[in-house]
């Protein structure tokens, strides 16, 4: 045994360790407003805390973990704290930049870790109602973000020809589509087309109903609907899944249900993560360690919970091309998105 090597573990674990403490501390920052109300300039421990109408003890000590991980900047002589604006930017306002909404889905998952560690011994999953409403708040909250700043130019606009289409006037479906504000920004941008979400869970349809009355939309309506046996009529001349299709209990029959509710002629959009299918690939991608954990902690156990495939978060590109031409889709490629995590497959008849 190599005492250089078990050294070099140690200090991997204390990373991992630390890392996973952090998620803790970011979340609460984000959800107290700690890093929002830092954008206002350095603080003593005692001038956030008044800031933010919060005890300073307790903004003392978290500013200690921020200090000492590099997150925050501190002035000895001030006595102050500053968020760097280069840090502000992954942490703050309403871009797709901010990542700070991930810690709540990660830490979240926490809480279902005595239920996972029996499915290890008895098999099983987590059914998907156990993570809401939590879950269906942090999706929206990460995607929402997402769908703001890059759903129209980002998703829609890199398709050749599908944004002439919208702008014509075509029918589409999202299936999956949680609280439905990727269907909204898109009805509101383009009035002439009409917009349809399914998904299963009511609470998320209840908000997308809700949001769509508040933006005065009248061509974007939701259903509670199970995605895996779609209407063959009217058929869509467009279907999008963003983030939906691999924690399905039965993935093949929703894409084949999919192609048989498309048009001739139309397209069907799934946003997926960029991974492959081989794992030796997936070694050097940064993203895999952590999404093959939210695929062990979410998307599989929900799927294996109703007796479905699991295929999990990193299904990958050969496997989902795969399904994708046994669903009956002739024509598949592959884009990139401007999120280094995901592609875009798109195909069509």
């Amino acid at each position: 045994m190599n005492p250089d090597v078990v050294k070099q573990f140690g200090g991997k674990l204390l990373n991992i360790y630390t890392g996973a403490v952090l998620t803790k501390l970011i979340e609460i920052g984000f959800q107290v407003g700690l890093f929002e109300g830092s954008r206002a300039g350095p603080a003593t421990t005692d001038e956030l805390a008044d800031r933010l109408g919060l005890k300073e003890r307790y903004v003392r000590e978290w500013l200690g973990a921020m200090a000492t991980s590099g997150i925050y900047s501190y002035d000895p002589a001030s006595k102050r704290y500053s968020l760097p604006q280069e840090h502000a930017a992954l942490l703050t306002g309403n871009s797709a930049q901010n990542l700070s909404p991930m810690s709540r889905m990660i830490n979240h998952f926490g809480t279902h870790l005595p239920k996972l560690t029996a499915c290890f011994r008895q098999g099983g999953g987590i059914p998907y109602s156990a993570y809401r409403p939590v879950f269906t708040q942090c999706m929206d909250d990460m995607w929402r973000r997402i769908f703001d700043q890059l759903l129209v130019s980002g998703f829609i606009g890199v398709v050749d020809g599908l944004t002439d289409r919208l702008r014509q006037g075509i029918r589409v479906l999202d299936i999956g589509c949680g609280t439905g504000h990727a269907m909204n920004v898109l009805a509101r941008e383009y009035p002439k087309s009409t917009f349809l979400g399914y998904d299963i869970a009511e609470d998320a349809i209840a908000r997308a109903r809700a949001e769509a009355k508040e933006m005065g939309l009248t061509n974007a309506t939701f259903e509670v609907v199970d995605v895996t046996d779609l209407p063959g009529d009217p058929t869509f001349q467009l279907i999008t899944a963003f983030d939906a299709i691999h924690d399905q209990k039965a993935p093949d029959s929703v894409l084949r249900s999919a192609q048989r509710a498309l048009a001739p002629g139309g397209t069907f959009l799934m946003i997926e993560f960029k991974f492959s299918s081989r794992i030796e690939e997936n070694v050097a991608n940064p993203f895999a360690p952590m999404y093959y954990g939210i695929s062990l902690m979410h998307c599989m156990p929900v799927s294996l919970a109703v007796g479905g495939q699991g295929l999990g978060t990193v299904w990958g590109e050969q496997t989902a091309r795969r399904m994708l031409g046994e669903a009956g889709f002739g024509n598949v490629s592959v884009l990139d998105t401007p999120r280094p995590q995901n592609c875009m497959f798109v195909a069509t008849h």
